[in-house]
């Protein structure tokens, strides 16, 4: 199995405005869309991106946009080399004065989309500007979050950070380029739960063989959400122990057109 990660999906209420921002903002480029009877989806990225870099997902559902942000996922995290001029940079082209360096103790920080998502800029040295590092999800049990991304789709443990009241850890597939995003589970210690909302999609996993790579997934007791019969054997879905979703999906490159006609 693959395991690489594909995409971020994330709902948006204005396609238009959300393009824009992305666009203008972060310097994304439309990689592909499919435009459907009830929603649109586009995906973007930076225009040098890596072959195994993330693309970010908008959805637009026609009949309106998400009621509920929720708080199981948290952010996405886009790479620059200084985050104190980064953070300028966008605040000189008009974006919402949200968490600063300093307020991040100067390694981080924070702006929102015009939908609220939450854009974490981390410094690194890797990777195109503006690219995804990690996106970041909530999880209820650390050690079954890390066991199943381990267990189900061959990641291994690349970083972790334990504070008083929280820890966060990271994975990738094994052998991932450093350009590759990386999942960000978060756990509190105070046992709290969290509601799902609907601002927040999915995880996109690429898959060696669709199909084998789901009978795999089976076996290791993953959960049978949507097989690759109910996708049109185009992708599938399962979800984590929480409920977050997790597409797969069978991807060479990124140079072909995501939806062949």
């Amino acid at each position: 199995m693959d395991g690489t990660l594909d995409h971020v999906m994330m709902r948006v209420a204005d396609l238009d405005d959300s393009l824009e921002w992305y666009q203008s903002t972060l310097d994304y480029e439309e990689k592909d869309r499919w435009e459907a009877d009830d929603f649109t989806i586009v995906y973007l990225g930076p225009e040098d991106m890596h072959e195994e870099g993330a693309m970010l997902e908008l959805t637009h559902n026609h009949d309106g946009g998400p009621a509920e942000m929720g708080d199981a996922w948290g952010h996405i995290a886009v790479r620059v080399e200084d985050v104190y001029d980064a953070y300028e940079e966008l605040m000189d082209a008009g974006v919402e004065d949200y968490r600063d360096p300093d307020s991040c103790g100067g390694s981080y920080a924070f702006v929102t989309d015009p939908d609220g998502h939450e854009v974490e800029l981390v410094e690194r040295d890797q990777g195109a500007r503006w690219s995804l590092d990690h996106t970041m999800i909530r999880v209820e049990d650390a050690d079954e979050a890390l066991g199943f991304w381990t267990r189900k789709f061959e990641h291994v443990p690349t970083g972790r950070w334990e504070a008083g009241t929280f820890a966060n850890y990271f994975t990738k597939p094994a052998g991932a380029a450093p350009e590759a995003m990386a999942v960000e589970l978060t756990y509190n210690y105070d046992g709290r739960s969290y509601d799902m909302g609907d601002a927040w999609g999915h995880l996109c996993v690429r898959v060696d063989d669709l199909h084998e790579d789901w009978e795999q997934l089976m076996e290791r007791e993953a959960a049978d959400y949507r097989d690759p019969a109910s996708c049109d054997d185009m992708y599938a879905f399962t979800t984590d122990q929480d409920g977050h979703e997790i597409e797969l999906i069978e991807r060479e490159s990124l140079s072909p057109p995501l939806f062949p006609e």
